[in-house]
């Protein structure tokens, strides 16, 4: 798969200041996006729609980004789908379980455009 600048984006947060702020960063950099806010919408959205990357926060009401992770994997339409795990945890620990869940990367916050626009392109194959 190659990113181009019409890639689509899934963009998994449920702060609306960081889902605005991400969303932002990635328009502006020619990427679109579809935002939702949270793990359970993300899960139906991707049974609507296609998107190229998924950047999901882990802290979340009623299902982690980590939890999200494991579902996209597991179902044979979003297996191959790239994500990007972005959070405030910032131990090698949560990095490394983010990894165990099925995260392709693992970005922290706060983070600035080129390092979140960087880690989506580097999942490009």
């Amino acid at each position: 798969m190659t990113l181009t600048l019409l890639s689509t984006i899934l963009i998994v947060e449920d702060s609306p200041s960081e889902l605005e702020l991400m969303s932002h960063y990635l328009q502006e950099s020619g990427f679109n996006v579809i935002p939702v806010t949270g793990a359970k919408e993300a899960l139906q959205t991707a049974m609507e729609q296609k998107f190229d990357v998924v950047v999901t926060d882990v802290v979340m009401p009623e299902m982690s980004g980590f939890e999200l992770c494991r579902a996209l994997k597991r179902n044979p339409a979003t297996e191959k789908v790239p994500i990007i795990v972005c959070s405030s945890k910032n131990q090698e620990i949560d990095r490394l379980w983010a990894m165990r869940q099925g995260a392709d990367a693992y970005i922290t916050k706060p983070y600035t455009r080129e390092q979140l626009v960087r880690a989506i392109k580097s999942l490009a194959m």
